[in-house]
């Protein structure tokens, strides 16, 4: 029997085996960011595939959320983006608790100076006036800034005789602002009126989520309504709704597919085709 018996060449004590298993050069070396959750599936993808694929999900085709800065690059032709108001900054109009740290602090953490940024640049060689919310920025509520810089930039584009795109993503007014938050929606209205009275295009595109008062003004009054696969579309929240009318309301409610389907939105188009689309627009347009 002694012939099957191992010899013991060392003896290693529990706790000295624990340590050694623990050091830092036997830990696997995972480097921070390089893996990201799919907020619609779940999946755990490899940031670098997201990236290249226009930050969608190969799993399940879900359109992730881009800021302003990712959107711009990827719809304007590069070096043509010239910025509007960079530096317009929100007061307190009405003395709100904390308002102004609040807005320091996503100004730090977004590095805009509010939830939208607007400008001027070329799509395909054809000159366009182009306004994208951002959704990192308080949820891209619209405040006096958001609503004033989109005025603007509206203003812009039917004083140059120019089309305008507006991305649109927003969780509503800005309930530190009250009334003048809510002021925003009849002011962005109006200046989109003149400019329809000049025979100018306005393309809206909606991107997820566009709820709120966004919804209800400069989001639904475009020429042309695009929108991404799956996006959240609303006024009210779906059970605020289902309580009022005491009814079930159907599970794709509030998507831009159902909108689609009932006739409130033109397309939907997949992020990464909505470059060309965008292109085809104001190419089909400029020869009116």
């Amino acid at each position: 029997m002694s012939l099957f018996k191992k010899k013991k060449y060392i003896t290693i004590s529990s706790e000295k085996l624990s340590e050694l298993q623990n050091t830092e050069a036997n830990l696997p070396v995972i480097p921070n960011g390089m893996w990201v959750k799919c907020p619609k599936c779940g999946s755990i993808l490899y940031k670098n595939d997201v990236q290249d694929n226009f930050k969608v999900c190969p799993k399940c085709n879900g359109h992730l959320r881009l800021n302003a800065n990712e959107r711009i690059a990827m719809i304007v032709d590069e070096g043509t983006f010239e910025e509007f108001d960079a530096n317009m900054l929100a007061g307190n109009p009405l003395d709100f608790d904390k308002y102004e740290e609040k807005i320091k602090s996503m100004q730090k953490k977004t590095g805009l100076k509010d939830a939208v940024v607007t400008g001027r640049g070329d799509i395909y060689g054809q000159k366009v006036v182009i306004a994208v919310m951002d959704s990192n920025f308080m949820m891209g509520s619209m405040g006096s800034v958001v609503g004033e810089k989109i005025t603007r930039a509206i203003e812009k584009s039917t004083e140059e005789k120019l089309p305008i795109i507006i991305f649109t993503t927003s969780g509503g007014a800005r309930m530190q602002e009250g009334m003048f938050s809510l002021m925003q929606m009849a002011k962005t209205s109006a200046a989109l009126a003149k400019h329809d009275e000049e025979g100018l295009l306005y393309i809206s595109v909606l991107t997820d989520p566009t709820t709120g008062g966004v919804t209800a003004s400069f989001a639904m009054l475009g020429d042309v309504i695009l929108a991404e696969p799956k996006t959240l579309v609303g006024f009210a929240g779906r059970r605020v709704i289902e309580q009022t009318i005491n009814e079930k309301l159907p599970d794709d409610f509030q998507t831009s597919e159902f909108l689609f389907k009932h006739g409130f939105i033109d397309k939907i188009v997949e992020r990464k085709k909505l470059k060309e689309v965008l292109g085809k627009i104001l190419e089909m347009h400029a020869r009116r």
